[in-house]
């Protein structure tokens, strides 16, 4: 059975779904691609005195709010999101706290990190990418450079999304026939969850049909969640007509409140946690897969 439709209480109608998570970067193996979703943020507040506990030392802002803390006209989406770009940008090399909501676990926790540049310039160092690129003024027809890419400070792909709606759009694997396009590509009956391919997430059930039609003997990349090992991989299908079976990819696809990831049935321990474990459930080593591989959808930050 899936889990429960069931969130905590007092979850934002807005937040920040964590699509990516860049290879060394600040956030690396702190974050979990996909589940994780970020409600809010924690800022050092301003000293005013001694004595004060530790949670008083800190102020805790939802995203929606982040644009009046920061004084950035305007409201919606965009406004918190460039609220929270000048945020992370003042906390530059300061200790910077993030809201997470897990939508596996269906927690809630904090997590403290120092958003840096180092990292990022060092990757664009070591690819050429972080020199000036040369263009052409067409006015002029004399040479200008453009500006460098600017280094990622926490190395987050996101997207912006209501948190209510989290592990809605996944696609349960069922029966694979033998021989199928399904079980060339590795999936896994009834333990697998199609939760992205390589252009994003999907947000309804006709989404991954018309995405395996749009495919026909092509390969298409999809990021699949296995809940008998609890692990994230990337999984390369090829659907086609011609490997002598039904259907294009030769399995069967669940969709809906009965075909949910369920929620792990271990309860977190304090010995998991401490072994890098988020959330007690989540082990950034087998949930890693390559930066490049990853799609690129989302806002980076």
């Amino acid at each position: 059975m899936g889990q429960s439709s069931s969130i905590p209480s007092g979850l934002p109608p807005t937040a920040l779904h964590c699509l990516r998570v860049a290879d060394s970067s600040p956030t690396d193996g702190l974050i979990e691609p996909y589940f994780d979703y970020l409600i809010g943020i924690t800022t050092p507040a301003p000293a005013q005195g001694q004595g004060k506990g530790q949670d008083e030392r800190y102020q805790h802002h939802d995203l929606s709010s982040l644009a009046n803390v920061t004084g950035i006209e305007g409201g919606g989406d965009e406004s918190s999101l460039n609220a929270l770009g000048r945020v992370v940008e003042q906390n530059e090399g300061k200790v910077l706290g993030l809201r997470v909501y897990n939508a596996k676990s269906q927690r809630i926790r904090d997590v403290h990190l120092i958003p840096s540049r180092a990292w990022s310039e060092a990757i664009l160092s070591a690819s050429g990418s972080g020199q000036q690129i040369s263009s052409t003024n067409t006015n002029t027809n004399a040479p200008t450079t453009s500006p460098k890419p600017k280094p990622s400070l926490l190395g987050l792909s996101l997207r912006v999304c209501n948190p209510a709606n989290a592990l809605e759009s996944v696609y349960h694997v069922l029966d694979v026939l033998e021989g199928s396009p399904a079980e060339m590509a590795g999936l896994v009956p009834w333990g697998d969850y199609v939760l992205a391919w390589s252009g994003g997430p999907l947000h309804s059930e006709n989404d991954f049909y018309n995405l395996i039609e749009a495919h026909v003997d092509k390969p298409l990349r999809l990021f699949v969640y296995n809940s008998d090992l609890d692990n994230l991989r990337e999984v390369i299908l090829y659907p086609t007509r011609q490997w002598g079976g039904e259907g294009l990819i030769g399995c069967g696809i669940g969709y809906g409140l009965l075909h949910r990831i369920p929620r792990p049935s271990t309860p977190p321990s304090v010995a998991a946690s401490a072994s890098g474990q988020v959330d007690g459930y989540f082990n950034q080593e087998i949930n890693r897969i390559s930066d490049h591989s990853r799609p690129a959808e989302g806002i980076a930050t």
